[in-house]
């Protein structure tokens, strides 16, 4: 799921080199957390939320193929 959700975000944003992915494992709940640059952080979240709730909708179908849960952050 990190590498995914760090090749979709590379693709959006100016600094690809300053796109960081973190992945906290659970027993039933993988919390992914992306951190961008400040000026990339509106890229990631797209117009009223778009992109990051389309990142989210296919975050959580891949997880729920393999029967988890993940919970996806854009933290600042």
């Amino acid at each position: 799921m990190k590498e995914f959700i760090e090749y979709i975000a590379k693709y959006l944003v100016d600094k690809p080199n300053e796109v960081l992915v973190t992945e906290i494992v659970g027993e039933s709940t993988t919390i992914c957390e992306l951190r961008v640059d400040q000026t990339d952080i509106g890229k990631v979240i797209g117009k009223h939320g778009q992109t990051a709730k389309s990142m989210r909708v296919i975050i959580a179908a891949a997880s729920a193929k393999r029967g988890k849960r993940s919970v996806f952050q854009i933290l600042e």
